[in-house]
């Protein structure tokens, strides 16, 4: 797991570590020492810590005039045990929304799992953003972790949609993959 890096062709346009707005802001990355670990398995040193056991983040893109971010994981997404979704929304989404971001785009490739529990997060996030015009959309998770959302009843408030969980998004300018995605969603609306 130490080798898979956080996706890093965007880097020379943003990085949340010097973006006065993130909730990473001035965070120092150690190339070389490898502390954050998802349960015996250490982890790339470039993933940001948000405050789960075994879930990792990194925001990959904000754009404040566009109202979106990109944001890949890594890990277990576990809500029984560590209240993962509370972590998130309470010490990253929280950030992002009072600086005006409404659209989510949550890429899934390495969520190994998914274990839901109750849905007042998903419902206050949903909540926060749909009266702007805001929407939260997984792409590239494993059937698995797709078919534990909507068991739970969790794709009311996050989008998981079959069109989108095999995005080659890695070859797409951060621009083209929101705007392929928000198309896509406001075509699907129209239907």
């Amino acid at each position: 797991m130490h080798t898979i890096e956080p996706f890093f062709r965007w880097r020379d346009d943003y990085t949340a570590e010097t973006d006065e707005n993130s909730p990473f802001y001035g965070r120092i990355y150690d190339e070389f020492g490898f502390t954050n670990a998802i349960y015996n398995y250490y982890i790339h040193p470039q993933w940001d810590d948000f405050g789960s056991q075994t879930l990792y983040l990194k925001i990959l893109w904000v754009d404040y005039n566009k109202h979106y971010a990109i944001i890949e994981f890594i890990g277990e997404w576990n809500d029984i045990l560590y209240n993962d979704i509370m972590n998130l929304k309470r010490n990253v989404i929280d950030t992002l929304n009072n600086e005006g971001i409404i659209k989510y785009i949550l890429i899934g490739d390495n969520v190994l799992n998914f274990h839901a529990d109750d849905d007042s997060y998903y419902q206050e996030w949903f909540d926060d953003i749909i009266n702007e015009g805001g929407w939260i959309v997984c792409v590239n998770l494993l059937k698995h972790v797709m078919d534990e959302i909507l068991e739970y009843n969790l794709h009311y408030y996050l989008k998981v949609e079959e069109e989108l969980n095999d995005l080659d998004w890695r070859v797409m300018k951060p621009d083209y993959m929101f705007e392929i995605i928000n198309g896509y969603l406001k075509i699907k609306s129209l239907k």
